[in-house]
């Protein structure tokens, strides 16, 4: 069955992009870098927040996994507010949060304030990124969004490095409530630009004006006809196989596992864990070109860093003996890296499937994907190693158990999703006029899609 013509009406023009984008687009990518600071600035102090706070390691944990709660619980209402609100407004808002969040951590007494302070944060940080993917689809070309895409996610791992190396030394140097209410301050600092220049479009490429009584029904239709569409459920899937293995390597189970199982030094295994940040950005440069240029690789690159982080794992967890040499463990932190890379391909299929006015709302939906998985896999990982006495081989196997869910899922929906596309792009190609085609499809007429 063929889309009709006007399944995405009242969507403007292409945006041209240009320095004024970039500039704008800046803005907003600075915001989220300095979220993402503040994000992982728990990592880098987890022993001190122990002293600080008097707790064990299972209360500490509890910080990183009310933060991944927060955010994956915001994705939905934080793209409907986006859809509804605008970018500026949202962002605005997710700025003020983090900053109060930030400062919070820094002046808490108490392990219950701490962790409502990270819940704020959380709250605020979750408002940054989908504002981020709404402002390249704004102002952009639809062809250029895999690159937007990527190059934001590299500015965020960019971020998770300067907590690594800056935050940390200052901490130990200047003490936990300067260190923390010091770094707050780069959150008024992208504040001010984002007040005074941040637009949501540029001028004549604003969304179609929304017809009067819709109000009532709006969050209920913008689920609705997001989940609907196969591209956005097949995003999701996406996101939720490839993103987890280096989020819970990262966010805690890395360090513990190369110190505890692996025999190393927490210099080494810091060290490892870098690793994993610089092979994240440096690939996410060849996949935003890659699937920029040909849409057909979309499919094998998700697919393909899902197998290969499988088999990586499986070596190194199935190496005989009680510890991997060195070079199989470098080996499967390059190849950790190219799961955020790969997970921002779940968003190359939700754009194409929805029209401007839904962005916010399928990029929430796509991005819970990875979060969900890393919560279910940072609480089983947890719940088997006291049920095993530490075994990471066994607790480590859940990364197994999500990835056959994932690809399983991906195979299912991935001929749906992409027979939607070409009937999407033949109904464009057949509209009259000199205007660009009439909705965010990343692909041009006769392109291969996978």
């Amino acid at each position: 069955m063929t889309a009709p013509v006007n399944a995405f009406p009242g969507i403007p023009a292409d945006p041209p992009g240009g320095r004024k984008a970039v500039a704008v687009w800046g803005i907003g990518v600075a915001v989220y870098f300095v979220a993402v600071i503040f994000r992982t600035s728990l990592g880098v102090a987890g022993l001190d927040a122990a002293d600080r706070f008097h707790v064990n390691a299972s209360a500490l944990a509890t910080f990183s996994l009310l933060q991944l709660l927060v955010y994956a619980g915001m994705q939905i209402p934080v793209g409907l507010m986006v859809d509804r609100l605008g970018t500026k407004k949202v962002l605005t808002l997710g700025a003020v949060l983090f900053t109060v969040g930030q400062l919070g951590f820094a002046l808490s007494p108490s392990y219950g304030m701490a962790l409502a302070a990270r819940a704020l944060l959380g709250c605020g940080d979750a408002m940054t990124f989908i504002s981020v993917l709404r402002l390249g689809t704004r102002w952009f070309p639809a062809r250029r969004g895999p690159l937007m895409a990527q190059l934001a996610g590299l500015v965020g791992m960019a971020g998770n490095l300067v907590s690594t190396l800056v935050l940390a030394p200052v901490l130990h140097g200047v003490g936990w409530t300067a260190a923390f209410a010091g770094s707050a301050v780069a959150g008024l600092v992208v504040l001010v630009p984002l007040v005074l220049f941040l637009r949501d479009h540029p001028e004549g490429h604003g969304p179609a004006p929304r017809t009067a009584g819709v109000s009532g029904g709006f969050v209920r239709r913008q689920i609705r006809e997001s989940w609907a569409e196969p591209g956005t459920r097949l995003g999701l899937w996406v996101h939720f196989t490839t993103q987890f293995p280096a989020m819970v390597f990262l966010l805690l189970w890395g360090m513990p596992f190369l110190v505890e199982a692996q025999g190393l030094s927490r210099t080494t295994a810091g060290g490892l864990l870098t690793l994993v940040v610089a092979s994240n950005m440096a690939l996410g440069l060849v996949y935003g070109q890659i699937v920029g240029r040909r849409q057909s690789a979309r499919i094998p690159l998700a697919l393909g860093t899902v197998g290969l982080t499988a088999l990586l794992w499986a070596a190194v967890l199935g190496h005989p003996g009680d510890r991997a040499p060195m070079w199989l463990l470098v080996t499967l932190c390059l190849v950790l890296g190219g799961c955020g890379p790969a997970s921002m391909i779940g968003f190359d299929f939700a754009r194409p499937a929805n029209p401007a006015e839904r962005q916010g709302t399928a990029s929430g939906i796509t991005n819970m994907g990875g979060f969900l998985a890393s919560m279910t896999t940072l609480l089983t990982v947890g719940i088997l190693l006291d049920a095993t006495g530490d075994n990471y081989r066994i607790a480590f196997s859940t990364v197994f158990v999500l990835e056959a869910v994932g690809v399983l899922n991906i195979l299912r929906l991935r001929p749906l999703a992409l027979a939607r596309e070409r009937e999407r792009e033949r109904a464009h190609a057949t509209v009259p006029g000199p205007a660009a085609p009439p909705g965010p499809v990343p692909t041009e007429p006769g392109r291969a899609l996978a």
